[in-house]
């Protein structure tokens, strides 16, 4: 992989590279082997991120889901779908850390 990590998961990368390979691979074989496209996959994944309040998941989802051409719209749309389900807090938490993406981004 050629990516720009964050600094602290280039670290675990570095220093455990197996076990993150491990990691790596497990989450590309699930993606690869079913129906849904990337996108989607991402969306999805971005969503479970943010029940479990996870920042920088939600940061790495919302990287990738626009790498695999997801909108602004779709992505926040994700995490508005959440709010009944985990909270306005909860949600309100991540779309903030959606922002420091597509804010940064802009």
């Amino acid at each position: 992989m050629d990516k720009n990590f964050p600094e602290w998961y280039a670290k675990l990368r570095e220093e455990y590279r197996d076990y993150l390979g491990a990691v790596e691979n497990l989450g590309e074989t699930v993606r690869r082997g079913g129906p849904l496209d990337e996108k989607t996959s991402h969306l999805i994944q971005l969503a479970a991120s943010a029940a479990i309040r996870s920042e920088g998941a939600v940061h790495s989802h919302t990287r990738r889901a626009l790498e695999a051409g997801a909108s602004t719209e779709e992505i926040c749309q994700a995490i508005l779908l959440l709010t009944s389900t985990i909270g306005f807090p909860a949600a309100s938490a991540a779309l903030c850390w959606v922002h420091d993406i597509v804010g940064a981004k802009k």
